[in-house]
């Protein structure tokens, strides 16, 4: 069954980058998108085929309705220690393969959905629970170039 048009196109809501692998990230008004290596400046630059990662603001907000107070800090964007938080696109609906374009020619290639943690990491400890194993997306760097909110997402 082919997906909505709604959910092969949203938008860029949040930019994060962290300088320590583990951490929550903090937002940034934009963040330069290396070809095969990830974001400048970010922990996570040249990790493999992990060099993005993407989660839905939906996806965090369903986490915070749920957790409620029971967590030690405010969940929103980069909370989860995701690179992009995106909005109206279903990363869900998504395929290792599937490309992605954003804004200023930017190309992402998914490679890999969720992830396995062994350990509890500081994400889990600070948010009281970590959803990136499980709604998260990591994609590799076709095309690089700026990245901001408000930027389109879509599919290919």
């Amino acid at each position: 069954m082919k997906a909505s048009a709604a959910a092969e196109a949203g938008t860029i809501v949040s930019v994060n980058t962290s300088r320590k692998k583990g951490q929550i990230k903090t937002p940034v008004p934009s963040a330069e998108l290396v070809a095969g290596k990830g974001i400048a400046g970010d922990a996570h630059l040249g990790f493999a085929h992990r060099q993005v990662s993407l989660l839905m603001i939906e996806d965090i907000a369903e986490q915070k309705a749920r957790l409620g107070t029971g967590s030690a800090i405010p969940l929103g964007p980069g909370a989860f220690a995701e690179n992009l938080t995106t909005g109206g696109i279903d990363l869900g609906g998504l395929a290792v393969g599937d490309e992605l374009l954003v804004a200023d020619g930017i190309r992402l290639r998914v490679s890999q959905i969720g992830k396995e943690c062994h350990t509890k990491c500081a994400v889990f400890h600070l948010t009281g629970d970590c959803i990136m194993p499980v709604r998260g997306i990591f994609c590799e760097v076709l095309a690089g170039g700026t990245v901001r909110p408000g930027d389109v997402l879509e599919k290919r």
